[in-house]
């Protein structure tokens, strides 16, 4: 179905349960994600952050010990639903992970348009070049690599690297993007300049955001949840709403403890 521009997608998930192996590792999460809202997801290592992520664009059942639970809604349809392809679903809801992963030896040009492929998109040459280009300035790359897109995609900086793999993303023209700390791995220069992309891209496209960094999840996001898992339970959110809110007044002293960087 073709999306315009504008057309900003909400995202829910209701009651969601997940399992690696007999191991439980989320309870009974349920979390709207409104349109055109970053929301960033906190809390401490091993809290289910990243397998909630996961779960969001179907690559949880991509690890062969995986199940789950419950329903995770784009616009009101399950992406689970059985008559829904797995390929959609992913084209919809695009990941990007914490270390950049473009395809080394493939130059910046095909970099951008290796999504295409993937997901059953044709498209002329015209089409990709405008593509191309369009996708890179969206992930503010363009300036930097436009004399040298037959370049390899390996050859760019770490920062680069994570903006060309935000472009890839884009190209197929999501309407949610995932990123899972996509910052960890970079310098604080790197950092910004994602950041500000972020804050660019949520005009049209609604982002959920993995980040173990207090100061970035007050930056960039409108809306927060705090994940939690005591010892032996599975994660859980403790907390969610307003993120002014959420580190100026949270209601639970755990949320308090963790922002304050008193655990975690």
């Amino acid at each position: 179905m073709p999306t315009t521009k504008n057309e900003l997608a909400t995202l829910e998930a209701n009651n969601i349960t997940a399992w690696f192996g007999e191991r439980q590792v989320l309870s009974n999460v349920s979390l709207l994600m409104p349109a055109g809202v970053i929301t960033s997801l906190i809390g401490p290592s091993g809290c289910g952050k990243s397998t909630f992520l996961r779960i969001l664009n179907r690559m949880h059942e991509l690890v062969p010990s995986a199940s789950l639970a419950g329903e995770v809604k784009l616009d009101g349809h399950d992406i689970y639903d059985p008559s829904r392809k797995i390929t959609e679903a992913r084209r919809d809801i695009g990941m990007v992970f914490q270390k950049p992963n473009p395809f080394p030896a493939m130059s910046i040009y095909d970099n951008v348009i290796a999504g295409l492929k993937l997901t059953g998109i044709e498209a002329d040459r015209d089409t990709k070049d405008e593509l191309v280009q369009t996708s890179l300035e969206r992930a503010g790359l363009w300036k930097e690599v436009k004399n040298r897109l037959r370049a390899p995609g390996g050859g760019l900086s770490g920062g680069q690297q994570q903006r060309l793999c935000i472009a890839r993303s884009l190209a197929v023209k999501p309407r949610v993007l995932l990123m899972d700390e996509p910052c960890s791995a970079l310098d604080p220069t790197s950092t910004r300049v994602i950041e500000e992309t972020m804050l660019e891209l949520v005009e049209d496209v609604t982002i959920v955001i993995v980040t173990h960094n207090m100061q970035q999840a007050q930056r960039v996001s409108q809306q927060c949840a705090f994940f939690l898992a005591s010892q032996g339970t599975p994660g859980v959110i403790v907390e969610h709403g307003d993120t002014e809110a959420m580190f100026g007044s949270p209601l639970d002293p755990r949320t308090n403890d963790y922002v304050n960087g008193r655990f975690g």
